[in-house]
């Protein structure tokens, strides 16, 4: 009985070792696309979207750490930042523009406003060429944190992007908004498959993927805010 209890713990490690991916047992591929298998692994494909990960777990940590300065959660201190620096570039700030701007839905940004109205460091002003919709106003004490933050902000974002050069920056704004919008599509072709077996999936023509070659049919990447 003795002997039997000390053999579980080996052949439960032994069962274990079976049951790991090895060359002759592959995880199965996260990606088919030839122009993204490395040797035909997705190892590296892999590296990247987990370092995107990385990445955007170090810039929330960032873009809280902006907003705590100045009494804000992230968020809220991203949109009150968007509807200063797009006031710059045509002062008629709406929140269907700072939600298009952020990617968000504009019901979302609404509640954000609000809260920022209630806190004093926005108004929203009547539009004088349409009475339904309102034009979006940092206020004084708005501009004033802003300016407050800014001398730590830019040191803070100096290092965080201080591995690019100018061509790299550009070219990195790019792929980022081709990306999003691709990423767009990755979500309704998701929701499309919902919950059907692997034997029915089926792509729609209208989502298939944009690759490097199809980029004259991708809508331009817009500005960067100033």
């Amino acid at each position: 009985m003795q002997e039997a209890t000390r053999k579980r713990p080996a052949v439960a490690r032994a069962q274990a070792r079976a049951q790991r991916p090895t060359s002759a047992n592959p995880a199965p591929l996260t990606i088919s696309r030839p122009e993204l298998l490395i040797n035909g692994s997705d190892r590296h494909f892999r590296r990247l979207v987990h370092g995107l990960f990385g990445f955007l777990a170090r810039h929330e940590a960032v873009r809280s750490g902006h907003g705590a300065r100045i009494g804000l959660v992230g968020i809220e201190y991203t949109v009150l930042i968007s509807i200063r620096h797009l006031a710059v570039e045509n002062p008629d700030v709406s929140v269907s523009r700072v939600a298009a701007h952020l990617y968000l839905s504009g019901t979302f940004v609404t509640t954000v406003t609000n809260k920022l109205v209630k806190r004093g460091l926005i108004h929203k002003l009547p539009d004088p060429a349409d009475r339904r919709r309102v034009r979006l106003e940092v206020s004084e004490r708005g501009n004033a944190l802003l300016a407050e933050l800014a001398p730590v902000q830019r040191q803070v974002n100096d290092v965080q992007f201080g591995c690019l050069s100018t061509a790299e920056f550009l070219h990195l704004l790019d792929m980022i908004e081709r990306l999003i919008e691709n990423g767009d599509q990755a979500i309704r072709l998701q929701s499309y498959f919902g919950q059907r077996p692997a034997s029915e999936l089926t792509r729609p023509a209208d989502l298939a993927p944009h690759h490097a070659r199809d980029r004259q049919h991708i809508r331009p990447a817009r500005k960067a805010a100033k």
